[in-house]
């Protein structure tokens, strides 16, 4: 029976997880199997993995074929290595504790090279952030500013109509005459001539006087 080390689709559409899982090759994709030895999503970034390195190592180790995904998911997770490591102690190449150091030392450097990636990731993201919410104040101000402007226009606007109707109303008070003067006061230069009949017609916003004199 040919044992692979496969992914299982789980979840929704463009949304999906797998389920790293031991089974038959002969068995449907999504079918039975013997393991479930680990989660992948690749949803994420960097991708979640979780993987029983041990379960997989001891597959690894009876004959277990893992597809081209899982053996880079293997890989990544320091799966493969630590076989290499295992095959190296079982032919007496390298001892138990020598195998162990590296492993450690390699895991601790693929450790250190995720954990710039996160913060890469991390520092661009609060970047991105920073220039939209810069852009978005940029056209907050702009915007507050044409409000303004349209604002101060109009408040000149009404003062100068306010002032053109107090101009116009002072005009036309004086125009009407609104002095009570007297016939004789109007025509102070016609001494010898005596005022028999006054009459005021008055037209409209303007005055007209007519006087009916008769000499004596």
């Amino acid at each position: 029976m040919a044992v692979k080390i496969r992914l299982q689709r789980h979840g929704k559409k463009n949304a999906a997880f797998f389920h790293v899982v031991v089974a038959d090759g002969r068995a449907p994709r999504d079918g039975k199997f013997i393991e479930k030895i680990g989660v992948y999503n690749p949803q994420t970034n960097p991708a979640t993995i979780d993987i029983d390195a041990d379960a997989a190592l001891q597959w690894l180790l009876k004959g277990a074929q893992p597809t081209d995904t899982c053996r880079a998911i293997l890989s990544y997770k320091g799966v493969m290595f630590k076989r290499h490591l295992a095959e190296g102690v079982r032919k007496g190449a390298v001892t138990e504790e020598q195998a162990q150091q590296r492993f450690d030392q390699w895991m601790a450097q693929k450790e250190s090279k995720i954990s710039g990636k996160r913060d890469s990731l991390k520092a661009e993201r609060k970047s991105q952030y920073e220039a939209r919410m810069k852009a978005e104040t940029a056209v907050k101000e702009a915007k507050a500013a044409q409000i303004a402007a349209k604002a101060t226009a109009s408040v000149s606007n009404t003062a100068s109509a306010v002032a053109s109707t107090a101009g116009t109303s002072a005009t036309a008070s004086f125009e009407t005459g609104s002095d009570t003067s007297t016939a004789t006061d109007v025509l102070p230069h016609l001494n010898n001539i005596d005022v028999t009949q006054t009459e005021l017609q008055y037209y409209g916003a303007g005055c007209s006087a007519k006087v009916q004199i008769q000499k004596m």
